[in-house]
């Protein structure tokens, strides 16, 4: 395997080992960054270390501040710093196991995919991952890296499987404050019928490849022809392109059988036929 393992170490299940190692299952390769230029010779600007009243400082000069209250820090050296570090013990001890449901998505925060260390660690961690799967279960517990001590879950991912590292309760906002003014009504009927068989309309695999950052491409494209115009100012024409604007009142209904292809209004929205007028008997002949 090319890329270098993140962690190497152990997953211990009560008196059972298996030797793992951990890669990265992600990578930061779309984001397009800029470097502030002096135009006028077209060198990068530097940023020196400036105190107010003071002026430049050198670098031996600078330590790392915690700030209690508006103006008063306390000052760490870094070997204080680094002597709180967490060792890491190299083991990632499964303590309790719940299903996936019951950990709430803003919880995770990075994956990591987790293979075999060697041919010997295969058998039990085959054993465990299909453990995982049948059970319909993840695996909790705590790992220290770099420094650091994660909470991290565990579960199968094809013929791996894939740790999370999870945040803790303090890092996360209740959900409770932010949608406490959304109303708890019940929705129409029909309208929920309409929105559901929209969905269904809409449903399907889901195929990563098939979403681009439009943003980055256009960005990428904008920096290509204007490396191709020696300099020259590119703007954009966007007048076309933008939106009409929507009256304040919406037609959900509406909105949602357009939306549908028309296929849903048709038989409410097309008129009636006109019924064709009875054909009067022939009037009888007189003797």
């Amino acid at each position: 395997m090319a890329a270098r393992a993140y962690w190497q170490g152990q997953i211990r299940l009560a008196l059972v080992s298996i030797p793992v190692e951990i890669y990265s299952a992600t990578k930061s390769g779309a984001q397009v960054s800029f470097k502030q230029i002096h135009e006028p010779s077209g060198k990068p600007i530097h940023y020196d270390k400036v105190v107010t009243g003071v002026g430049p400082v050198d670098t031996d000069e600078i330590m790392k501040g915690f700030e209690y209250e508006k103006g008063s820090y306390v000052l760490l050296e870094q070997d204080e710093i680094d002597a709180v570090k967490l060792e890491s013990k190299k083991t990632l001890e499964l303590t309790q196991f719940v299903d996936a449901s019951e950990i709430d998505v803003l919880y995770y925060e990075k994956p990591y995919f987790v293979v075999p260390a060697d041919d010997l660690a295969e058998e039990a961690f085959i054993v465990l991952r299909e453990a995982l799967r049948r059970t319909k279960k993840v695996g909790l517990g705590q790992l220290a890296m770099r420094g650091r001590e994660y909470v991290v879950s565990l579960k199968p991912c094809g013929r791996g499987m894939v740790l999370e590292t999870l945040r803790y309760a303090d890092e996360v906002n209740k959900a409770q404050g932010y949608f406490r003014d959304i109303p708890d009504d019940e929705p129409d009927a029909d309208l929920m019928d309409l929105a559901e068989a929209l969905i269904e309309k809409k449903s399907g695999a889901f195929h990563p490849q098939d979403f681009h950052d439009r943003y980055v491409d256009a960005l990428r494209d904008l920096i290509e022809r204007k490396r191709k115009s020696k300099g020259g100012k590119i703007i954009e024409d966007k007048d076309g392109d933008a939106p009409a604007k929507s009256s304040n009142v919406v037609d959900l209904m509406a909105a949602l059988k357009k939306s549908m292809g028309g296929s849903a209004a048709k038989a409410e929205d097309k008129p009636a036929a006109k019924k064709a007028p009875a054909k009067r008997a022939p009037a009888k002949k007189r003797a």
